[in-house]
């Protein structure tokens, strides 16, 4: 018996010893779904590590002159090679137990971001990365780079079951390194939309809306063609388009989607039924938006897409989601937790809408299911999720090899 507590004692006291994390990603204040990601994930961590708070390399691109949180603790220059064999350097000097790279390629400079090879390649503590994104086709360099990096990696963290699978028949990728948490969301109640609705002076109309940086693959215009044909039979619709344009999108092509957005709601005369909110919401107000919006919509173009933080949270605030059948949506929204249209169909997506708003009880079940499933993508449940993979790695590496 005596052997038995020592030993749960020392399993105990494994478990509850600090674990120092580094996190290489973009990170906020940039307007970046990864920044965001990366904020709200070891926030959750932080809270069951809080003996040692998460550090972040962030990757930064001069020109934007952020200032970033206290707990940036070193800034990697996109655009500079040496800057990340630089970094690579400070985790190796520094007492981290694991680093935790956020990977999608356009993070990273270089060609196809394979400048972030020089801090993989150089880097000596053990590394976990999360692939943002992954489609069956690269080829070439990126194919190269996915390998490379999956390959120093002691464990690789994707969102869906079904880029598991391709990393293992596309790319070789050893399934036993692979491990599957969702993209967490927040804790939000389930309750009703009319007081929020009431609070925003929407009470008397059918609320759509989305939450997103703003870029072309979204498929706004689709959306509001549907507007138009739903004004038909409900008048008192209101499609609410929150989200500035995405950074790259206004670096590149300046506000041109967003013009052309606007344009569209003159041509298709549905200014009264449009509104747009062209700001970076806080945490507490786009909790806020999701609890008003009646029926989210994702009427995205890439059918490659795997992962949407835009649609997790709308998922985990119990919405009734419409979305085009990219990757992401078909895996979160099956078994009758939301509606697939197809891509490029303003008519499916007014369908939709009409349907549900005829039929308050198959509105109220998909909404149920969502919110259900959405228990198990929680922020607390991702970070520990995370945290226990993160002790896991480190309690192997550090384990004193037995000598027969």
């Amino acid at each position: 018996m005596n052997q038995i507590i020592n030993t749960l004692r020392q399993t105990l006291s494994r478990q509850e010893r600090p674990l120092n994390v580094i996190y290489v990603s973009s990170y906020i204040p940039r307007k970046c779904g990864i920044a965001t990601y990366t904020k709200d994930v070891t926030n959750a961590i932080n809270l069951l590590n809080s003996r040692s708070l998460a550090e972040i390399l962030a990757i930064n691109h001069t020109e934007e002159d952020l200032e970033y949180p206290w707990e940036a603790k070193f800034k990697i220059n996109y655009e500079d090679r040496l800057s990340y064999a630089s970094a690579a350097a400070y985790v190796n000097q520094s007492n981290a137990d694991i680093v935790s790279l956020q990977h999608e390629f356009g993070l990273f400079g270089g060609e196809c971001g394979e400048y972030i090879l020089q801090f993989v390649d150089a880097l000596e503590v053990p590394l976990v990365t999360t692939f943002h994104t992954v489609v069956t086709n690269y080829t070439g360099k990126q194919a190269e780079i996915l390998r490379r990096i999956a390959q120093k990696s002691e464990a690789i963290i994707v969102m869906m079951e079904d880029v598991a699978d391709r990393l293992i028949e596309h790319y070789g990728i050893p399934q036993e390194k692979i491990i599957v948490i969702p993209h967490g969301v927040p804790d939000i109640p389930f309750n009703s939309v009319a007081a929020h609705k009431k609070k925003r002076q929407m009470s008397n109309r059918l609320v759509l809306g989305n939450i997103n940086l703003l870029d072309p693959n979204k498929g706004i215009e689709y959306a509001l063609e549907a507007v138009a044909e739903i004004k038909k039979t409900i008048p008192e619709v209101l499609y609410v388009i929150i989200g500035q344009t995405h950074p790259e999108v206004v670096r590149q092509h300046g506000e041109s989607y967003r013009n052309f957005l606007k344009k569209r709601v003159r041509e298709l005369d549905i200014a009264d039924n449009v509104r747009f909110v062209n700001e970076y919401l806080s945490l507490p107000e786009l909790v806020d938006w999701l609890k008003t919006i009646d029926i989210y919509i994702t009427p995205y173009l890439d059918p490659q897409q795997v992962t949407s933080g835009a649609l997790a949270y709308a998922i985990g605030a119990g919405k009734a989601c419409i979305s085009t059948p990219y990757i992401y949506s078909k895996e979160m929204l099956a078994e009758n937790r939301g509606i697939l249209i197809p891509f490029r169909d303003s008519h499916a997506i007014a369908a939709a809408v009409i349907d549900l708003a005829n039929h308050p009880e198959k509105k109220k079940e998909i909404e149920s299911n969502a919110y259900g499933f959405g228990r198990l993508m929680t922020w607390p449940n991702v970070a520990q999720s995370q945290l226990n993979l993160f002790r896991t790695i480190v309690a192997q590496k550090t384990q004193p090899t037995e000598i027969p």
